[in-house]
């Protein structure tokens, strides 16, 4: 049972991903109930082996696919950080997504593709080998292009091209980097890192670039960013799904798993790897806040924010001090609940009021209140104000940068926090301060597309104000870098 567990937590996107693809286009109820029966068993699974993870318990599942070739699925407490995040947003923006598309053309597509990106998240977080890693990797890019692609006009075509002409070169770094390495050291198996000592330090160096190019295509790191404003021609549920849970969080998941399961942090150190990538990260984080400040659509404006905001991770990671690391780590989760809150109501706006532009704010905070106190909630969470989530992530990056003696770590925060604010606040400004256009219209009856706003801002409320707790993603970021990472 233990073996079957991990397969078992794939197999509830992948079935219903394989079974939606051909079903009629008016099987509405059937595709819907096949698609939330998935993530509510998937959900539940995750529940159930957190607490037997947490007390020490482990499940893997190997299959050999060709002789010195292994794919190797295992439940770690890095993993189920990672995928109890995918599952919780993957069942909410399901919801979202069936209330956002109503009875549009070509569902059954999109949803297969939907549950395939899931269940390509889900082989990514569990894999327990280079190999296995990069499978999921490439299923991911695969399934995440039709959902950019998914509307098939200019935009939606033109989006999924450049995502296409970023990534594939991606792919092609990372699977050279496998390779390199795998032919010094054999496979590598997250478990059991290899032995770098027969390359020379020149060679590390050059394969740990490799690695950081595949996977910083998909974690938004200057100057492979381009790809993901583009995307926001993809519909609402897409850009969440993207911004929050998929893509953008496997590009940074790999990042420490390549840190500190295949390197060490100690030889990044040694290499003097990590100071360049976290000099990278922070240009990143900079440089994406004040692109967004230039932004006049609320979905693009989102768009560089998560440019920005996800590099906090990378940045935990590549400091190699543990703060640094819970940091990153909390914020893979605080991220996640604050995007996602913010594209669900990026969503709500264009479908319930027709407003796609910032100047087009105005007035909505008194028209559609759920929808802006939720968004208001996850602007001030991305600014960093006590207690909210973004908050408790800051707080930790900073502790973490004095620890790895990187004091300008803290100027870093505070630049960003400063220009968060920049580019948040007037925004808010017009939900509530200035007066809606005569012409303005919008409701908010549509209970499917509000409440996982709201479900999911008041997770950011709530793990921020209960980060103390052993059970909040601070005590389990805390839990994964004390038991898996610690000395």
């Amino acid at each position: 049972m233990t073996a079957a567990l991990p397969v078992l937590i794939v197999l509830t996107s992948l079935v219903p991903a394989c079974i939606t693809f051909f079903l009629a286009q008016d099987s509405h109820t059937l595709r819907n109930g096949l698609n939330l029966c998935g993530a509510a068993l998937k959900l539940g699974l995750i529940v159930w082996m957190l607490f037997a993870v947490a007390g020490g318990a482990s499940y893997e599942a190997t299959l050999t696919l060709a002789p010195g070739l292994v794919m190797l699925l295992r439940v770690d407490a890095l993993a189920l950080l990672f995928i109890s995040l995918s599952a919780t947003l993957w069942f909410l923006t399901t919801i979202y997504a069936i209330a956002y598309f109503g009875t549009k053309a070509e569902l059954s597509r999109f949803f297969g593709f939907f549950s395939l990106c899931v269940a390509a998240t889900t082989g990514l977080a569990l894999s327990g080998s280079l190999i296995s890693f990069f499978i999921f990797f490439e299923l991911l890019t695969l399934s995440t292009w039709p959902l950019v692609a998914h509307k098939q006009d200019k935009p939606s075509m033109a989006a999924a091209r450049a995502y296409l002409a970023y990534a594939l070169p991606g792919s092609v770094a990372l699977l050279w980097a496998i390779i390199w390495l795998e032919s010094a050291t054999g496979p590598v198996l997250f478990t059991d890192p290899p032995d770098l000592s027969a390359l020379d330090p020149a060679t590390l160096r050059a394969i740990f670039a490799l690695f950081m190019i595949g996977l910083g295509v998909k974690a938004a790191l200057v100057p492979l960013h381009g790809w993901l404003p583009a995307a926001m021609a993809a519909p609402a549920p897409v850009s969440a799904l993207l911004h929050a849970v998929a893509v953008v969080k496997a590009g940074a998941f790999g990042v420490v798993r390549i840190i500190y399961d295949v390197f060490g942090a100690g030889t990044v150190l040694a290499l003097g790897v990590g100071g360049p990538l976290a000099l990278l990260a922070s240009l990143t984080i900079i440089w994406g806040s004040l692109r967004a400040l230039q932004q006049g659509e609320i979905k693009k404006r989102l768009a560089y924010s998560t440019v920005s905001q996800v590099s906090y991770i990378v940045l935990g990671a590549a400091l190699a001090s543990p703060l640094a690391m819970i940091g990153g780590l909390v914020h893979l989760i605080h991220q996640g609940l604050m995007k996602i809150t913010l594209f669900f109501c990026a969503g709500i706006y264009d479908e319930r009021a027709g407003v796609k532009t910032i100047a087009g704010l105005n007035g909505m905070g008194w028209r559609l209140p759920w929808t802006s106190v939720c968004f208001s909630l996850g602007a001030m969470g991305m600014i960093g104000l006590p207690p909210l989530a973004g908050f408790v992530s800051k707080f930790y990056l900073g502790l973490g940068g004095l620890e790895a003696g990187a004091p300008w770590v803290l100027g870093v925060l505070v630049a960003s926090t400063l220009l968060n604010a920049a580019y948040f606040l007037p925004l808010l400004y017009r939900l509530w301060f200035l007066p809606a256009d005569d012409t303005a219209t919008g409701d908010e009856r549509a209970p499917a597309l509000v409440v996982p706003a709201v479900v999911t801002a008041a997770a950011a409320v709530g793990v921020g104000l209960l980060a103390a707790s052993p059970i909040s993603p601070l005590g389990w970021a805390t839990l994964i870098v004390t038991r898996e990472y610690g000395p």
